[in-house]
């Protein structure tokens, strides 16, 4: 789900909280030792977030942050802030080279460079918070 989230508005923030659930609280983040990733460099994108981030010339970056139900990858066009929402039994993220990552929710993907240890620390940290927190799986009875 892809939502412009530059205002404050209630509807959109209940979309958010339903799909993936409220923010951690503070106790929460100081165990999972933080929940937001560092910047982002996007090195490629579907179709949909392609026509967002070509309408300026700024450096395409975004940011993740994580949520007790999934993630939510935030990112910037023009003056407005969107946010590709994904709970975690839609998240499908894939390290393809050596230092890319690509992040899939049914047809909206993003991929990221990601060229130093705190990154592959942090989708690390995504992975094993997914595995740790998913739905019994039938294998596992």
């Amino acid at each position: 789900m892809l939502l412009n989230i530059s205002y404050n508005r209630s509807k959109t923030k209940e979309k958010i909280d339903k799909e993936v659930g409220k923010p951690f609280t503070l106790l929460a983040r100081m165990k999972l030792n933080g929940t937001g990733s560092p910047k982002l460099h996007i090195t490629d994108t579907s179709i949909d977030i392609h026509n967002l981030l070509v309408l300026d010339n700024n450096a395409n970056t975004c940011n993740v942050e994580m949520r007790p139900n999934g993630i939510i990858v935030m990112f910037r066009s023009l003056l407005e802030t969107y946010a590709l929402v994904i709970p975690y039994y839609k998240l499908h993220l894939y390290k393809g080279k050596a230092e890319e990552y690509s992040i899939y929710r049914d047809h909206s993907k993003i991929k990221v460079r990601a060229d130093t240890p705190a990154i592959h620390k942090y989708f690390k940290k995504i992975l094993d918070y997914k595995a740790d927190n998913a739905l019994t799986q039938i294998g596992d009875l």
